[in-house]
This record gives structure tokens, sequence and C-alpha cells, in this order.
């Protein structure tokens, strides 16, 4: 069980830096497209 909850704790982590790296690469995209506009 505590295995478990160390598993859980890491996907979250690895999700929550997943989803920051997306966030700043899709900002930097849309300014990318603006500037090319």
């Amino acid at each position: 069980m505590y295995e478990y909850a160390i598993a859980w704790e890491w996907m979250a982590f690895a999700v929550r830096w997943l989803h920051v790296i997306t966030a700043i690469a899709w900002i930097g995209s849309s300014f990318y497209f603006i500037a090319l506009d």
C-alpha cells in the first residue's frame, strides 16, 4: 500500500510538470505564430 502511495505521488508530480512544460510551449508557439503573421 505504501509503494502505491509513492507511485501516485510521483505520477502526480510528473503530470504537474508535464502540464507546466506544455503550457510554456503552447504560449511560446502562439507568440511565434503571432510574430509570423
